[in-house]
């Protein structure tokens, strides 16, 4: 089995099948899952036999503030550091492309904190910063 780590940007389909196939629920509103994708600033695939398999992408404002998000991989290929090969680079990406001292956020699955500790994130809250939080906007009445 060849597994392939490619710098591009995943279809909305594969997008929509990693998220149905690992729990996590497809967006309803497929023109803001296209919009989104579309202003990534870089995204990985990893790709078996031409399949998608995994996904991470980078988002924020392209000077000083970036996301990490959609750190996927198929539940059949997990355990086989595909998960840290993306992680990789895409810090990687981050701190070769954008200037010392700008900030990378995350959240982190439950359970799923000391992975990203091993690439240098800390947990919130803490003695210096308050609690990470997160809002889902729903449709207005």
């Amino acid at each position: 089995m060849e597994v392939k780590i490619v710098n591009k940007q995943i279809s909305v389909e594969d997008y929509m099948n990693l998220r149905e196939i690992v729990g996590w629920g497809s967006p309803e509103n497929i023109e803001a899952v296209e919009l989104g994708l579309k202003n990534t600033l870089y995204s990985i695939c990893v790709e078996v036999e031409e399949k998608t398999i995994g996904y991470g992408r980078v988002v924020g404002d392209g000077g000083f503030t970036f996301y990490i998000q959609d750190i996927i991989v198929l539940p059949s290929y997990q355990r086989m550091g595909l998960g840290h090969k993306i992680m990789t680079e895409l810090m990687e990406y981050i701190t070769s492309t954008y200037p010392p001292g700008s900030s990378v956020g995350l959240m982190s699955a439950k359970g799923k904190e000391d992975f990203y500790k091993r690439f240098g994130f800390m947990e919130r809250p803490n003695e210096s910063y308050g609690a990470g939080m997160i809002q889902f906007i729903t449709k207005q009445p």
